[in-house]
């Protein structure tokens, strides 16, 4: 009877490992490369096509911006030949652009620094203590997010004028703090559980009480999401146009979305192309200044949960 016998291994080359000279195991190196190459350079080329789609048209309107009215229309894309400051000037002074920006400013700030005062002692509650109805306050949250503003502006329409807060700047600040803490709520809950208890379980041992503990310790400990979720109320609330149409029809209390209407519809009977561009890029640099200045605390307010 013969035997199958085990040939003798081939030894390696000098300077190969075994490891090196053994085969793969599943597929072949060379294809996951090759597939991790084209799948890196698919990713990489839509994010330059959205970065192009997205920079572009803000690029325009800076650029048109700086023009006359005839270099607009004979020479869209070319670089303008002389910076015409005029434009800016004229949109800050004689279309009012100042004023619908000095009162955005106050309406914003003022809604923003409530949103996120009543919105994270609320969420704070809601995230660590435990009594009934919690979830359902919770939920009620949740359900006011989905509500869609459209039916609910002839009813608020009603309830600010008998409070006698219609036309004025305090009453859109209140509105839009009812209208931003739905998600500020829901956004900060979520952040909140995420902290560790036992920083605010040695405050309470060394004699602190709620309102000390929370807002010395756990508010600071928050930063992150708070600037995360002040951004997303600030550009909400910055771009808001509905409800301030509906609720604000003075004209000397018209914020900066009533405005840039206003100046659409006068700069573009008039012919004055420029002067429009001027306050649309007006009305868009504070958004674009805020996201630069904290885009790297809404990343970390945005993956604190997951890095968690």
């Amino acid at each position: 009877m013969k035997t199958t016998e085990t040939p003798a291994p081939v030894p390696a080359e000098p300077g190969v490992t075994v490891a090196e000279t053994a085969p793969p195991a599943g597929e072949p190196p060379r294809r996951r490369k090759w597939e991790g190459g084209i799948l890196n350079a698919f990713s990489h080329g839509m994010l330059v096509l959205w970065a192009f789609m997205v920079a572009m048209p803000l690029l325009w309107a800076v650029m048109t911006s700086f023009k006359n009215d005839s270099s607009i229309f004979s020479s869209p894309w070319a670089l303008p030949d002389t910076l015409h400051f005029d434009n800016w000037a004229r949109a800050w002074t004689d279309a009012n652009m100042s004023d619908y920006f000095l009162n955005t400013v106050l309406v914003v700030g003022g809604s923003l620094i409530g949103t996120l005062v009543l919105g994270s002692m609320a969420a704070y509650v809601l995230a660590r203590f435990d009594f009934p109805g919690n979830r359902f306050i919770y939920f009620l949250f949740i359900g006011g997010m989905s509500f869609p503003i459209m039916l609910a502006l002839v009813p608020l329409f009603y309830v600010v004028n008998n409070m006698g807060l219609l036309n004025s700047i305090h009453g859109l600040i209140l509105v839009y703090i009812a209208y931003s803490l739905p998600f500020t709520v829901f956004f900060l809950t979520a952040f909140f559980r995420t902290l560790p208890t036992s920083v605010a379980e040695a405050a309470f041992v060394d004699g602190a009480s709620h309102t000390r503990t929370f807002f010395q310790i756990m508010l600071p400990m928050a930063k992150p999401g708070l600037i995360s979720v002040g951004i997303f109320n600030f550009l909400g609330q910055w771009n808001q146009y509905m409800l301030p149409t509906v609720l604000n029809t003075d004209p000397d209390k018209r914020v900066l979305t009533q405005g840039l209407v206003q100046l659409a519809a006068s700069q573009g009977y008039k012919g004055d192309w420029s002067g429009l561009f001027a306050g649309l890029v007006m009305a868009m640099l504070p958004v674009l200044a805020a996201y630069i200045v904290f885009q790297r605390q809404v990343v970390q307010g945005l993956t604190a949960g997951a890095l968690k």
